[in-house]
């Protein structure tokens, strides 16, 4: 059919004091059936990465307890910049789809729907002494570190 596929693989390294992230590399092998401009493929893909990698540990709302927006400008409101985001590296498979005349299949969402979850996968790996179980995005190093020292205690509990 006309549907994209595709895999994305994150390795990242946790510094065990500060629970800061870095992402160590990212890989991207998609399908979108005939590739018109490769150009502006690996644009689309590369931006939608680094719009996924800022959904998962940058970007988050914070509220006042009478539901002001603290967090209004970007002085206050994280995003990645090109200093966050990792050199993306990305491969191309062409299996053209039989449903129009071009080829071709949906692109704009394979770089930002699956980086969340990657994102959370690659820190519960690296973290996997730990047995860390996390099921929320953003995770920035505060959050993460709450859920580690969370781990800690239950792991000392049931210990």
């Amino acid at each position: 059919g006309a549907t994209a596929s595709g895999v994305h693989a994150m390795l990242v390294e946790v510094d065990p004091e500060t629970m800061m992230v870095e992402i160590k590399r990212y890989v991207v092998v998609h399908d979108c059936g005939t590739v018109l401009n490769p150009m502006i493929l690996e644009g689309q893909i590369q931006g939608g990465v680094a719009q996924g990698i800022g959904n998962a540990f940058y970007e988050q709302l914070h509220f006042s307890d009478n539901g002001e927006l603290l967090n209004a400008s970007f002085m206050d409101y994280l995003l990645p910049t090109a200093l966050d985001v990792p050199p993306i590296e990305t491969d191309h498979i062409e299996t053209p789809s039989p449903l129009n005349p071009l080829g071709v299949k949906g692109a704009g969402e394979a770089g930002a729907i699956p980086t969340g979850a990657l994102f959370v996968q690659a820190l519960e790996d690296a973290l996997s002494d730990l047995d860390l179980e996390i099921n929320e995005i953003p995770l920035s190093p505060q959050r993460l570190f709450e859920l580690v020292e969370a781990a800690k205690l239950e792991r000392t509990v049931v210990s």
